[in-house]
């Protein structure tokens, strides 16, 4: 298995990471890859109590630490407020990262979800991996994220993976990891329920051939 040296995983708030790419930064980590996260904002008053979102972060760092992430990254952008912010603020703050991390593989919302947010961080997030910088990743990969991707309307942007992860073996360490997310997790039969995350995955699996999976829609990718 190919494994990266370095891959950045770009999340627009905590726990978007988790749900889409959890168990494949899980298998790279454990193969010996060094993962980083940057979260790009998190919940802030007045539109959410400060306790609110010092536990979003908080259970991101819990999670990350079971998923073998070496490094998470938030940035001080609010939630929910991203489409106010000068997307030149968010592609500059998103870039010094990049370039720091240097990444091989980026994984990153679908620029077709439903919110706002993940719309505007997987713009920015293309605009910094670039073909033409110095520091430009080799395999660019929009994960899916329950609850966002597949709640848009049927006119927008589909979901149409066309590459996966075999993580049948990691599937079970994904769920430990958004079990951190105690203010987000609901009960099922609502998606961001751990019952909904193990569907997903049976499903995804299913479809390529193996007991469980992470599916992506590949932006740019260096096969030779």
């Amino acid at each position: 298995m190919y494994v990266p040296e370095r891959t950045l995983v770009v999340a627009p708030h905590p726990d978007d990471d988790v749900l889409g790419a959890g168990a494949t930064m899980a298998k790279l980590a454990a193969a010996g890859g060094e993962v980083v996260v940057a979260i790009v904002s998190r919940a802030q008053p007045p539109r959410f109590s400060a306790e609110f979102g010092e536990a979003g972060v908080r259970e991101a760092h819990d999670a990350h630490k079971l998923l073998g992430v070496s490094r998470t990254i938030v940035l001080d952008f609010p939630i929910a407020e991203l489409d106010h912010i000068p997307h030149a603020d968010v592609n500059a703050a998103l870039l010094s990262i990049f370039e720091e991390v240097r990444p091989e593989a980026v994984f990153l919302p679908f620029g077709g979800d439903l919110f706002m947010d993940h719309q505007r961080v997987s713009l920015s997030s293309i605009v910094c991996a670039r073909p033409v910088t110095p520091f430009a990743p080799t395999a660019v990969y929009c994960y899916e994220t329950l609850s966002q991707t597949n709640w848009n309307a049927p006119y927008a942007a589909q979901f149409t993976p066309t590459a996966f992860t075999d993580v049948a073996d990691h599937l079970e360490t994904k769920l430990a990891a958004m079990s951190c997310f105690t203010s987000q997790l609901k009960a099922f039969p609502h998606e961001r329920s751990l019952e909904a995350i193990r569907s997903l995955a049976t499903l995804r699996g299913a479809r390529f051939g193996c007991a469980a999976a992470e599916a992506f829609v590949g932006v740019r990718q260096r096969l030779f």
